[in-house]
């Protein structure tokens, strides 16, 4: 920002103050809105929240603890209903899930990338969203499409294995995220786009399509439109990253066109067949007053499963990590069920469904570290009723689901990691689509699920039993594990994990 936009935005805010006098209330009132603090005209609650310089989640839990498990925040243009309780959440998402299944409107930043919400998780409740999520779901976490699917998990993973082992020998200890994202990134590009690429490759792909992720996070001018003209170049930024994200996408979608239509394979690169690969699907696809999909919207749906997919599972795996090596108790139980199963031979899909102990694992990991805090923004299709309160059609309804994974009156010493509460316990039963309750909803719960929820569990056990039954993972001296979050996307550790990793005998 210039001299003369921090001089504009100044003024804009000496005439705010001048406001003061107008203070801006919600809750009760003629709209009926959940009670929240009261802020500033025009702004709301926006620089009262920006002014505490510290994380949003802890300025939700302050106002939780005054307002209810329901509350307002005007911030800026925006309304922001927050929604905190496990009864609260599971009414909105399961009870009256079509009521509470769209979206709240876009910022012209997330549009460049969405091409105006033509994908699964910003489209609005309706036939697009329907012909996009039922696609998907037959195309690609079938069981069919699944089984048909598993080489491409088992070439990935022989490259991990090899890449740790190397890592080991070069450095003294591994990087736990970075190889994870990594071996997630290959296996999605492959399900999604049917190529088999080299790393540097698909490093790039990685590395842009984190700088979307993060470009597209809400900020100022989200909240205050008037002031867009202000932060100009973060859209000419934007506009460039959609660029880059075209040309490193765009060749493989033609090659694999040209793969399906002519038969041509140039360096053997296009390794599934024909209908196997999700963007074989899309090719022929009209949705409902659209019409024919273009390569803007192949870019699109291809990088949103292809980003979701891969920052999630690496964060859970790396967390999950981070237990075993604090907690040799627990590895050492976890490698002894996996032994006992396959003995020294190879870990496969079908193998970990019969390892209970493996999935209190990762449930309990999932329990402690969802990967956000919050689930997607959500909006009601007409005005309704939640809690007591109206909510009107349109507005951000935030559900804040970490406070339920915290809730004492749910969970047992709910600081601790124990994944024997899924066994026997105040975890037994869990349903973690939030279907019969919600107690943990790390992928949603209702209409708006993660569709590919299924299919992220079976790559994180997957992988996590194939690293312990290769490895003892151990801590490294020299940098030792830290659980500090910070958020990149996803919630992630502020210091990445670092292991030593011994063979096992």
């Amino acid at each position: 920002m210039d001299l003369i936009d921090l001089l504009i935005l100044c003024s804009v805010l000496v005439f705010l103050l001048l406001w003061r006098r107008f203070w801006f209330h919600t809750g009760g009132g003629p709209n009926n809105l959940p009670p929240g603090p009261p802020g500033w005209p025009l702004v709301g609650n926006l620089f009262q929240v920006i002014l505490q310089r510290r994380p949003f989640i802890f300025v939700v839990r302050d106002l939780r603890a005054k307002y209810g498990p329901i509350f307002t925040m005007q911030m800026g243009q925006r309304t922001l209903v927050i929604v905190t309780s496990s009864e609260l959440i599971h009414e909105a998402l399961v009870h009256r899930g079509p009521t509470f299944a769209s979206r709240p409107p876009d910022s012209p930043i997330r549009l460049v990338f969405s091409v105006g919400k033509c994908a699964m998780n910003s489209a609005e409740y309706g036939p697009l969203w329907r012909t996009l999520r039922r696609n998907f779901v037959t195309e690609v976490t079938s069981p069919t499409r699944i089984k048909q699917c598993s080489w491409i998990r088992q070439w990935a993973l022989e490259n991990h294995m090899k890449r740790f082992k190397r890592e080991a020998l070069e450095n003294g200890s591994v990087e736990v995220l970075n190889n994870c994202r990594l071996t997630m990134c290959s296996i999605l590009i492959c399900i999604c786009l049917g190529a088999r690429i080299s790393e540097d490759r698909i490093k790039n792909i990685e590395r842009i399509l984190k700088e979307v992720a993060l470009m597209t996070t809400l900020k100022l001018p989200d909240f205050l439109p008037v002031l867009a003209p202000l932060f100009s170049r973060q859209m000419r930024e934007a506009k460039e990253l959609r660029k880059k994200q075209m040309e490193c996408l765009v060749p493989l979608i033609r090659n694999r066109r040209a793969f399906i239509e002519k038969g041509e394979n140039p360096n053997s690169e296009m390794v599934s067949p024909v209908g196997a690969a999700y963007i074989d699907s899309l090719f022929d696809l009209k949705p409902p007053s659209r019409g024919p999909l273009g390569e803007q919207e192949f870019v699109t749906l291809c990088s949103e499963v292809i980003n979701a997919g891969t920052d999630t599972s690496a964060t859970i795996i790396e967390w999950a990590l981070l237990h075993l090596v604090q907690n040799q108790e627990i590895q050492d139980k976890l490698y002894r069920e996996i032994a006992g199963c396959v003995g020294k031979g190879l870990v496969k899909e079908e193998d970990v469904e019969k390892m209970p102990y493996l999935g209190a694992i990762v449930k309990e990991t999932l329990r402690r570290h969802p990967p956000s805090h919050f689930l997607l923004s959500h909006a009601a299709v007409k005005d309704t009723e939640l809690g007591g309160y109206t909510i009107p059609m349109g507005v951000n309804v935030e559900l804040y689901t970490a406070w339920v994974t915290e809730d004492p009156d749910i969970w047992k010493d709910p600081g601790d990691f124990r994944p024997e509460r899924f066994l026997e316990g105040d975890g037994v039963d869990v349903d973690v689509t939030g279907t019969r309750g919600v107690k943990m909803v790390p992928f949603g719960a209702g209409r708006r699920i993660c569709p590919a929820w299924s299919l992220g569990i079976l790559h994180v056990n997957l992988m996590i039993a194939r690293m312990v039954h290769a490895f003892k993972w151990l801590p490294d001296p020299e940098s030792p594990p830290d659980p500090t979050e910070t958020f990149a996307f996803t919630v992630v550790m502020k210091n990445p994990l670092k292991a030593v990793i011994l063979p096992r005998s």
